[in-house]
């Protein structure tokens, strides 16, 4: 079962990621100034928007971690809200690079400035690394929260962009052909454009599949600590698999229980209470012994 633990480490992977990238990104807009190149201006736009669906993954994590501590579910409801937003900014950056794309191609006279294509090459070779470096600390935790997985397809969307506009400035040097920056970043937008309906899809389904209330795990653990046998509990989950509710406890038996072996009593009277109050069926329940020196 997903606990806070797992929360926290995705946070800190997107705080990582956020920091690499916005680094990288004033880089983009001083050298896009030098370079007179609007492909790698557009391209650190791209990479602001990026930056804040970071801010809107770090902010549904957080509301995660928070939810976690008492309603197991809504964690996984504030970070499919959070990955729909970012699915949504995907579409918007879609579209921002298609209007671009295409208003340069129709207004092509505009394309005869120069282009400083050694700077332009520099730091799409730059941001290969940069980028490299937040994909693959993002990678390590893609199965761990929706949020890292959305950032981490817009990563690899990124570190493809860096090859693509380090290919153009390449071809832009040797033939003059300008529109190759034009069709890459087509490219590019279909790629983005693919991403953010997937991440939709897959927030929805989430979003509808969590829809049902799950017993909060703060009531639970409050009910089974004043059963009979039971001195305490810790580590209380709450979770929903399909149509089961699952619930995950670490029971302490009591002193005396501990001394006559009532585990099995104690584990049938922890899932009597529990079929009975919460209508929960299904659970999984470690039963330890109370450390004291006689037991």
């Amino acid at each position: 079962m997903t606990d806070i633990t797992t929360h926290k480490t995705a946070r800190r992977r997107l705080l990582i990621a956020l920091s690499i990238t916005s680094t990288f990104m004033v880089i983009q807009f001083i050298v896009s100034f030098f370079a007179n190149s609007m492909a790698v201006l557009a391209d650190a736009g791209h990479l602001f928007v990026h930056n804040s669906s970071l801010v809107v993954a770090l902010i549904a994590s957080s509301i995660a971690i928070h939810l976690a501590k008492n309603y197991n579910a809504g964690y996984k409801k504030a970070e499919l809200i959070g990955g729909l937003i970012n699915g949504i900014l995907y579409l918007a950056i879609a579209a921002t690079i298609i209007f671009a794309s295409t208003n340069k191609l129709v207004n092509h006279a505009e394309h005869s400035h120069e282009v400083n294509t050694f700077l332009m090459t520099a730091v799409s070779g730059l941001g290969f690394l940069f980028h490299a470096a937040s994909a693959y600390v993002l990678y390590q935790g893609r199965k761990e929260s929706v949020n890292v997985y959305a950032v981490f397809l817009h990563s690899f969307l990124d570190l493809l962009s860096t090859v693509l506009t380090f290919s153009a400035g390449i071809v832009i040097y040797f033939t003059g052909w300008v529109d190759i920056d034009i069709f890459s970043s087509l490219i590019i937008a279909t790629f983005v454009l693919i991403t953010g309906f997937r991440v939709i899809k897959k927030c929805i389904d989430g979003l509808v599949e969590t829809d049902s209330a799950l017993p909060a795990a703060t009531d639970i653990e409050s009910r089974l600590t004043n059963l009979e046998h039971i001195s305490s509990v810790h580590n209380v989950t709450v979770d929903k698999q399909g149509s089961k509710t699952i619930v995950g406890a670490h029971i302490v038996l009591k002193p005396s229980c501990t001394k006559e072996l009532h585990h099995d009593l104690c584990q049938l009277a922890v899932e009597k209470c529990l079929l009975q109050e919460f209508l929960v069926k299904h659970s999984v329940l470690q039963i330890e012994a109370h450390q004291c020196k006689h037991c």
